[in-house]
């Protein structure tokens, strides 16, 4: 097979030339109206993003981890509050509940590389008061199983949606079980705009109330300070973008489901492998592939061979989980997420990645278990 001239992991420039007069009509269309704050493109986005999801409400703000911040607070988590979570995920889950001053208590992920529902029991304390399962990787969590250990100990369920976007399970969006979700718009992410960005989706009215307060320096509809408040609000240029690209959306998803049935079709039978779940294997879930994680025998020989032969992959979080940043006062022993950290590896998964790219992908991880 004829390698292509590169398959970087995720290519950035792509965002914005493959539809680059469609987005620079909508840039211009906002800088001409200069709409930049809290326009009628964010409404719209709001709006759109609550039925795409259904949510009762969806809110921007100005990146993924401001919206956990903003919806812990919301909620009504703070100092010395414990809130359980996997230490398979970003620093920025367990950051935003220290900022409000709450205390992260971290777990094993599971076979499915998510919250272990059956590690939360017994991590609970008297001073738990909440769960935050991660939906990684563009699959939804086991949500029944971790609602039922949420009802047996009385906590919240509150939500990191960050890479969940658009992935359900029994039929239900993630980001909609619990009091809150997060949701981020990093380029990267499954709907990205060109810089940071986030939203908040709750089905609350209450806690829309305290999120649209805090959000915007604590100002009512009225425009007076009530409460103390942030400064985090999806600027308009953004959300007018991710208006546009919310609209193809699904074909997006369609896009990323059938390059996972390719690597499926082609890795499947890899004994040094083990995948993500293919589409359509499971009727509970419904993936949507924000990224593409394997677990992989000799993993950092493999990761050194395919960037030989042009192709960019990824160790998820600088492979380092939360529970190995002892700097920040973690004692926690997680052997199971230790020993996934030790095989884990993102093949390229995106929507400009093409049929032959993943064919190439395909060639060299098996020409690299063959030798």
């Amino acid at each position: 097979m004829t390698a292509p001239p590169g398959i970087p992991f995720f290519p950035y420039t792509q965002l914005f030339l493959s539809k680059e007069s469609e987005l620079l009509a909508v840039m211009a269309d906002v800088c001409r109206r200069g709409a930049y704050i809290l326009q009628k493109d964010s409404l719209e986005f709001e709006k759109s993003l609550a039925e795409f999801t259904g949510a009762r409400h969806a809110f921007g703000v100005a990146n993924g981890t401001d919206a956990i911040i903003i919806g812990l607070k919301a909620a009504g988590i703070g100092p010395g509050d414990e809130v359980i979570l996997p230490s398979h995920t970003y620093i920025a889950t367990a950051a935003a509940v220290h900022m409000v001053g709450g205390i992260p208590v971290l777990a094993e992920c599971g076979a499915d590389h998510m919250l272990d529902p059956g590690d939360i029991a017994h991590r609970v304390t008297s001073k738990t008061k909440a769960v935050m399962p991660v939906h990684i990787n563009g699959r939804t969590c086991d949500m029944s199983a971790i609602g039922r250990v949420a009802d047996r100990h009385g906590l919240m369920i509150v939500e990191d949606a960050a890479q969940g976007l658009g992935s359900r399970f029994d039929g239900r969006s993630a980001g909609t079980f619990g009091r809150f979700g997060s949701i981020s718009f990093y380029p990267a992410k499954l709907l990205g705009c060109f810089g940071d960005g986030g939203a908040i989706l709750t089905n609350d009215d209450t806690m829309a109330e305290q999120i649209l307060l805090l959000r915007d320096h604590g100002r009512n509809a009225e425009g007076r300070v009530v409460a103390w408040g942030y400064n985090s609000r999806l600027d308009n240029l953004q959300a007018a973008v991710l208006g546009h690209k919310l609209k193809t959306f699904r074909e997006d998803i369609d896009r990323r489901r059938f390059v996972a049935e390719l690597y499926q079709k082609g890795l499947g039978d890899l004994d040094e492998l083990d995948l993500p779940p293919a589409p359509n294997a499971d009727s509970c879930h419904f993936d949507v592939y924000q990224n593409y994680e394997v677990e992989a025998d000799r993993r950092d020989e493999l990761k050194a061979y395919l960037g030989q032969r042009g192709i960019g992959t990824i160790i998820q979080w600088g492979g380092t989980p939360v529970h190995q940043f002892r700097e920040l006062g973690f004692t926690v022993d997680l052997p199971r997420t230790d020993r996934f950290f030790e095989r884990c590896l993102m093949l390229p998964m995106n929507v400009a990645i093409t049929d032959a790219e993943v064919a190439y992908v395909v060639a060299s991880v098996r020409a690299f278990y063959a030798a």
